[in-house]
């Protein structure tokens, strides 16, 4: 079944409407037609069971057949990823969505080959979060990750976040699995971390 996504704010059943590039896809690419099946993801739980009512020049109607709702994560996680060369960027942010990844903060760490001024920091979390609303499409993940705008690594910490738990990865042979850290935590704390801070670089 083909799926499509709109924002929750534009989810108001019995009828939900795809526009721009939606609209374009669902016309012009797939061809649909009164009648197909299709799914609405709302990127915040909700997914939309629903059938073709009209195609137009700007706009597709849908008519809402039902919807499920999945329950949010049990924690909410939170990628800190320094940026790599080229676009494997943008298959860890795939990955990372289609794993339920809460949030994607890139970082430009020292040794990062990126450099950028706060627009085209911009552009970057524009694109990149183009790329999650992609994966979520295509896999059927109910939850759509936010992905910030690329930000220091002094810049961030100077945010003074804190997470229930951090994890850096290593590959040093005396790392922990990460099983191990969770089963850790709730043995210490008599309850599951609800936030997780994943960092992953140089």
């Amino acid at each position: 079944m083909h799926r499509f996504y709109l924002p929750p704010a534009q989810c108001h059943p019995p009828v939900l409407t795809l526009t721009g590039g939606e609209a374009h896809h669902a016309r012009d690419v797939l061809r649909l037609g009164r009648g197909d099946e299709v799914s609405v993801l709302d990127g915040a739980g909700r997914v939309f069971h629903c059938t073709v009512d009209t195609v137009g020049r700007r706009e597709v109607t849908l008519a809402v057949v039902r919807f499920d709702s999945a329950a949010a994560p049990l924690a909410r996680v939170t990628l800190l990823q320094a940026v790599p060369k080229g676009k494997i960027m943008e298959s860890i942010i795939q990955k990372a969505t289609e794993l339920g990844t809460a949030r994607i903060i890139p970082l430009i760490s020292e040794r990062v080959v990126m450099k950028l001024d706060e627009a085209g920091a911009l552009d970057k979390a524009e694109k990149w979060q183009a790329v999650a609303v992609e994966a979520i499409k295509q896999c059927g993940q109910p939850w759509l990750p936010e992905v910030a705008a690329p930000v220091s690594l002094p810049a961030f910490l100077a945010q003074g976040e804190a997470f229930d738990l951090a994890l850096v990865g290593s590959l040093q042979g005396d790392g922990w699995h990460v099983r191990q850290c969770f089963q850790t935590y709730e043995a210490q704390h008599a309850r599951r971390p609800q936030t997780v801070g994943a960092w992953i670089g140089p």
